[in-house]
């Protein structure tokens, strides 16, 4: 008889839902403009405000009376209301920023204070991070200084608004009617909507310049998953041919690299063009002032491009989800996957290939895997990168050679490349020596004892393993070596 798992909570399935404004009167949109407008000086103010290391750990709750001391909301002729939810929702930003710099000092502290042995005040670090506290620590104090960027913000085109200060009417099937709260009492903008359900909760009004029209953003529920605290673990290799490749031999999102290759070399070929027009423009401004204003209006507008940028992207994005919903596939698990928010340092890599590995598309997929792991109680744990790739899956060593999509074993023996590296990520998620906020020098250093502790098996040393081909000659540079 088979256990039953037990359940440890439940969590939300949340998702984004944009939907198009369809119709509104002139005045409306010009009222809406100028609250935006206004909203954009609290926005900008409030960050200038919030976002010093003097307000850190402020509580959101606390921040409109802070920014209120500044400016009021009758010099700026808005409700206070309105003013008060922008700054709310600036507040929650930079609160967001703090964590996203408190995460990025973990290699830092894991520096200053390595091993186990040092766990309980790098816990202490942790937690002073998280208050002001951490001010009086001269050591936590100039690390936060110099990787801690304070936040400003141009952002003039977005209202946010509570439950109450608007109402949804349903008015045909897809069609429902906002009535938002406005620059006078008591008096509304009324919109059109078109929607799946009915709007509810924190909504976010937005000026979209390059659709050039209104949008409103909330949140959708989309039900309720059960959380259990048995979940079986997996590797998975983020890659470019593929979306994921994981540890049980499964590829996902096989079309990747081919529509990525294909946007990148049309973007290219469209640029050179450009650039020739360009020239061609400025090369007729004073002989034929005519045709150079012609070939700017007709032929170097962004309108087009940036449909078929939205377009292909949207292509990417598509493919990008179907494989992180295909991975998790409804079941609970433990994913292992590699940290890529850093990039490569002193590796140099061809325009070509720079363009194509662009850093959007690596955010895009740790969102995505994000999103449907949250949608399925699922875990996502980032490990240290290093060598995953260059590690026999079998050995746990540093014997052997990747080329392309084989990766060739010391005895000759041929494995294909991105499972054995989602094996190895699997196997660096438990592995107790090898810490997320490890140094590359220092997994060296580990990978190449465990090497040559299997090489004593076999009365051979490092030295006997480069001259034999089966250890890349570039180890010989560490000092472990």
């Amino acid at each position: 008889m088979s256990k039953r798992k037990k359940k440890s909570g439940t969590t939300k399935k949340l998702s984004t839902q944009v939907v198009p404004v369809i119709g509104m009167s002139m005045a409306v949109e010009t009222e809406l403009f100028a609250i935006m407008q206004r909203l954009g000086i609290v926005r900008s103010e409030s960050y200038n405000k919030l976002g010093s290391v003097s307000h850190w750990g402020l509580d959101w709750r606390k921040a409109y009376p802070e920014v209120r001391s500044l400016r009021t909301p009758e010099s700026l002729g808005l409700p206070s209301k309105l003013m008060e939810w922008t700054v709310s929702d600036v507040a929650k930003a930079i609160s967001a920023q703090q964590a996203a710099g408190i995460e990025a000092l973990g290699k830092i502290l894991h520096k200053r204070f390595p091993g186990k042995e040092n766990e309980q005040r790098r816990s202490q670090c942790y937690k002073q991070l998280s208050t002001p506290s951490f001010l009086s620590d001269p050591f936590l104090h100039r690390i936060v200084r110099k990787t801690f960027r304070r936040g400003h913000s141009w952002v003039k085109n977005q209202i946010v608004y509570q439950q109450d200060g608007y109402s949804c009417k349903r008015i045909y099937r897809y069609t429902y009617q906002l009535e938002l709260a406005g620059l006078r009492r008591g008096k509304r903008n009324r919109l059109l909507v078109r929607s799946n359900r009915k709007i509810t909760g924190q909504i976010r009004l937005i000026y979209n310049p390059l659709l050039q029209r209104f949008e409103i953003h909330f949140l959708v529920n989309y039900g309720v998953v059960n959380v259990t605290s048995e979940r079986r673990c997996l590797g998975v290799d983020k890659g470019y041919t593929e979306v994921f490749y994981d540890s049980d031999g499964r590829a996902y999102g096989l079309g990747l690299g081919k529509l990525a290759t294909n946007k990148s070399d049309r973007i290219v070929k469209k640029n050179r063009n450009r650039g020739q027009l360009w020239a061609l423009h400025r090369k007729l401004e004073k002989i034929d002032p005519a045709k150079s204003a012609r070939i700017l209006e007709n032929n170097l507008s962004r309108k087009t491009e940036n449909r078929r940028l939205r377009k292909d992207q949207a292509g990417i994005i598509a493919i990008i989800g179907a494989a992180s919903r295909s991975l998790f596939n409804g079941e609970s698990l433990k994913v292992f996957a590699e940290d890529l928010t850093q990039p490569i340092k002193g590796k140099r890599q061809s325009l070509s290939m720079s363009r194509k590995l662009n850093s959007w598309m690596k955010g895009a997929i740790r969102d995505s895997l994000q999103k449907w792991a949250n949608w399925t109680g699922s875990v996502v744990s980032e490990i240290q990168p290093s060598y995953t790739s260059q590690i026999d899956s079998v050995t746990g060593t540093l014997l052997g050679v990747r080329k392309g999509d084989s990766f060739i074993r010391f005895n000759g023996v041929v494995l294909q490349a991105d499972h054995n590296a989602a094996l190895n990520i699997l196997a660096r998620g438990t592995d107790k020596e090898i810490s997320r906020f490890m140094t590359r020098v220092e997994v060296q250093a580990v990978l190449l004892r465990r090497t040559a502790r299997f090489l004593e098996d076999m009365d051979l040393s490092l030295a006997n393993a480069v001259e034999l081909g089966w250890l890349d000659p570039k180890h010989e540079l560490c000092s472990i070596f």
